[in-house]
């Protein structure tokens, strides 16, 4: 199996995430720059606003998550105004990790996001992989919302964006680890005609495998 393509599609997903959280990044940014509240969020609720705006213009497809997203920030940044609470706006990210591990949990998921060959010979990994991406969203949510209700808002602009990367990484290697080695092993252990039919989804020698 090719890195540069289950890579391709892990850095997309990550850069969707991360612009349905970009509005609380915003709000962080400006908080800790500012110490203005209401400026703080004032200013996140309008980079979420333009967020669909642009594309709205452009007329690109807004995804739930995207409605959703905004929804959060307006809910969020209006709760932190009442009570004057920055941590409701922190707590954001833990409600959207939460939902992205329940659509995560549907069975050959990551499927669609990888080569053919690996589609064909390990499509039963790839499931235990997934499912391994929705725990990480569910512990992710969990972490957020324990860093963000306890420990200072210059704690959680430490902690979070270091684990954030970093457990991503540590999956997307270990899953991908898994399934070429696995991927590998049966492919060696097919007859030679299945074998170089398997290895041609990819054009890829028969030596590949050896």
């Amino acid at each position: 199996m090719e890195f540069q393509r289950p890579m391709k599609h892990f850095l997309n997903a990550a850069r969707l995430l991360a612009l349905d959280l970009a509005s609380t990044l915003v709000f962080l940014v400006l908080f800790l720059l500012t110490h203005n509240t209401a400026l703080a969020v004032g200013l996140g609720i309008a980079f979420g606003v333009a967020q669909i705006g642009i594309q709205l213009l452009r007329g690109k497809r807004i995804d739930a998550m995207e409605w959703l997203s905004l929804f959060l920030v307006v809910a969020a940044g209006s709760a932190t105004l009442l009570t004057h609470d920055p941590r409701f706006v922190l707590f954001k990210p833990s409600i959207i990790y939460a939902i992205v591990g329940v659509v995560m949990l549907k069975p050959g998921w990551l499927n669609r996001y990888l080569p053919e060959i690996a589609q064909t010979v390990v499509p039963d990994v790839a499931v235990i992989v997934g499912y391994a991406w929705a725990g990480l969203m569910f512990v992710s949510a969990a972490v957020n919302a324990f860093v963000a209700l306890t420990c200072e808002i210059t704690t959680w602009a430490i902690v979070m964006p270091i684990y954030g990367i970093v457990s991503k990484i540590v999956v997307f290697l270990g899953g991908f680890a898994a399934m070429r080695f696995t991927a590998r092993r049966r492919i060696r252990a097919m007859p030679e005609a299945q074998r170089e039919a398997v290895l041609a989804l990819e054009g890829a020698p028969a030596t590949a495998a050896r």
